[in-house]
């Protein structure tokens, strides 16, 4: 299936951290912040700020979804199931957390292909510069705007409440 054949995130599925299959078509009709994560990166911080933005919009239809990447400097060595256990117990992190993925090179997810082809980055750039780039997506499943990984969570929320 090209990418072109697409209908926003809807068409993928993926792996969530314990390996299972997630359709994330799953998530029709709410609003998705798709990032791109990394325990062991100097923006690692974010989790917390990630997870207070899921904490103040879940109820009205905020998903957020990590996928962890070990693809810059080794910062996400550990196991899927590590990942988890580490990202709940350091950052208090609640929000769904994947397989690890590569965003970039010919191994990767092809969600981030879609996402990248949609929203290119700085100078239309197909790749993801670093972890912690985030990717917002409206409940018709279409990503609308990109977000560069030194961008903080709490940037985010007005866009967001926009979407709300």
């Amino acid at each position: 299936m090209s990418l072109c054949d697409m209908s926003g995130i809807y068409s993928f599925t993926v792996k969530q951290s314990n390996g299972d299959d997630f359709p994330l078509s799953d998530l029709n009709g709410k609003i998705v912040l798709i990032v791109n994560t990394a325990t062991k990166c100097g923006f690692a911080p974010q989790f917390k700020d990630l997870e207070a933005l899921f904490q103040n919009y879940k109820d009205q239809g905020l998903v957020v979804l990590g996928f962890p990447c070990n693809q810059f400097a080794n910062q996400e060595p550990v196991s899927d199931l590590d990942m988890q256990q580490v990202c709940e117990l350091n950052f208090g992190v609640t929000f769904p957390l994947m397989g690890k993925v590569d965003v970039n090179g010919s191994n990767a997810s092809l969600l981030f292909d879609y996402l990248k082809s949609e929203l290119p980055g700085i100078l239309g750039s197909q790749k993801v510069k670093w972890n912690f780039t985030k990717f917002l997506v409206d409940r018709e499943g279409y990503p609308i705007k990109r977000y560069a990984p030194k961008t903080s969570p709490k940037v985010i929320r007005n866009d967001l409440e926009k979407l709300l």
